[in-house]
């Protein structure tokens, strides 16, 4: 089985594989399906139904009948619950005979490292004493927020990949968005996936 990805930035590129693989595992998953290299396409682009249809229309031929199609973009000044369900509608309309799902990281995808922030202490240069936000999903520049107590600022191309593997990814259930990517995971999948512990 093939799942494939579709993602807005360079970061993403590496650190979604990633993040899928460490859910799957997470879920004790009895399957493992063959991760795609993600498909990159501007978000700019990416929010225009037309351009949106084309990129699902070449994942789906790429995964093939019993492929999986993840989408996941920052929803930056948008609603991730309007956002999401609108692409999502856009690509059962192109292709209905696929399995998919939209996620849309609420703000940026780094706010799901904010929510987990304990986890990360001492990586890349970050605090031993980092604590994470009250309310991660409502800081506007997650990116920045990160950068300012990194001595050499944050790489989205670096440093994204490298805390995607190490956040701890319960911890960042707190954040909504990243519940839904857990949750949708699962679902594409097939596995039952226990409530976050709120």
């Amino acid at each position: 089985m093939k799942l494939g990805l579709i993602v807005e930035g360079h970061g993403e590129v590496q650190a979604l594989p990633i993040l899928i693989r460490r859910i799957l595992q997470a879920l004790d998953s009895p399957v493992q399906p063959h991760v795609l290299p993600p498909y990159r396409v501007p978000r700019g682009q990416l929010v225009k139904e037309s351009e949106f249809q084309r990129a699902i229309e070449l994942v789906a031929r790429k995964v093939g009948e019993a492929g999986r199609i993840l989408v996941l973009l920052d929803s930056d000044d948008d609603l991730p619950c309007a956002l999401g369900p609108r692409l999502l509608g856009w690509a059962i309309n192109q292709r209905a005979d696929r399995a998919m799902s939209v996620v849309a990281a609420h703000r940026e995808f780094e706010a799901w490292f904010l929510a987990a922030a304990e986890s990360l202490r001492g990586r890349r240069g970050l605090p031993d004493d980092l604590s994470a936000p009250p309310e991660p999903e409502r800081i506007r520049n997650g990116k920045g927020w990160l950068g300012a107590r990194m001595p050499d600022g944050y790489s989205e191309s670096l440093d994204q990949p490298a805390f995607a593997s190490h956040f701890d990814l319960t911890a960042a259930r707190r954040a909504d968005s990243f519940d839904k990517l857990y949750r949708d995971v699962g679902r594409l999948f097939g596995i039952v996936v226990p409530p976050r512990g709120l």
